[in-house]
């Protein structure tokens, strides 16, 4: 429980998948959590849930796409809750299409969610941050941040300037108290997955045969990568990754 005692955190798009169980997670080290959807009926659930298991979590609503929307975000958060100290710009979506079919909107969307909505978050949460001297930002990158595979061209690209945009801010803020580090999970069992393995004509089973650790990672295992980076136990960590992909990036077979 004294891990992350008295902070605030929150976590955005965790209303279900991986940023559910980052809020629970981060929840049961000791923080205060904002539970954070496009959808109050979404994220509501998940507070309540982390309630009546003894922690404390609100349900902000908010689309993370849109400054004032994000601006609210934080503003609601520093009210209700009496601060902010950790950010994981959690919120995501991906698409799988032959690049020379990728339809603008579709490229567009694709890079609002993974890259720009991070960076709106970033900097209302790092004005708040930076005020006081202290805070950090954990960004849920991929494996596909390091690395490519063809028909993920908007996901990809994202994912590599989350990576870029996680070191220009942990070497910017660094010396004003602000760390910025990014997570990169690998192929997690989650509902988005399952979509995309329906969309991308893959299975479970071809994605266990190429990781060197034979399965899927569990939500809960990026969760306490993420409540680890956010804890003074990562206190000299800022401008870096950290990848939980079960060796998918290092192993270079298939």
């Amino acid at each position: 429980m004294s891990l992350l005692a008295g902070r605030v955190a929150i976590v955005t798009g965790s209303s279900s998948g991986i940023g559910e169980a980052i809020a629970h997670e981060l929840a049961g080290a000791g923080a205060a959590v904002v539970i954070n959807s496009r959808s109050r009926e979404r994220a509501e659930p998940v507070a309540q849930a982390i309630d009546a298991g003894g922690g404390r979590a609100i349900a902000v609503a908010a689309d993370v796409t849109d400054s004032a929307q994000v601006a609210a975000l934080v503003a609601e958060t520093v009210q209700r809750l009496g601060g902010l100290d950790i950010l994981v710009n959690n919120a995501g979506a991906g698409f799988i299409a032959p690049s020379e079919r990728l339809a603008e909107e579709d490229w567009r969307r694709v890079l609002e969610v993974d890259l720009t909505a991070p960076f709106l978050c970033a900097q209302a949460a790092g004005r708040y941050m930076l005020e006081r001297g202290r805070g950090v930002i954990v960004n849920i990158a991929s494996a596909l941040g390091h690395t490519a595979m063809p028909g993920r061209a908007a996901y990809t690209a994202a994912k590599h300037g989350l990576i870029g945009l996680t070191n220009v801010l942990g070497t910017e803020w660094a010396a004003r108290g602000v760390r910025c580090v990014a997570v990169s999970p690998g192929y997690v069992a989650t509902e988005l997955l399952r979509a995309n393995m329906r969309r991308g004509g893959f299975d479970e089973s071809t994605l266990e045969r190429r990781t060197p650790l034979g399965r899927l990672a569990t939500p809960e295992e990026v969760a306490r990568v993420v409540a680890f980076v956010a804890s003074d136990a990562a206190s000299y960590m800022t401008a870096s990754h950290v990848q939980v992909d079960g060796g998918w990036v290092a192993y270079g077979g298939w």
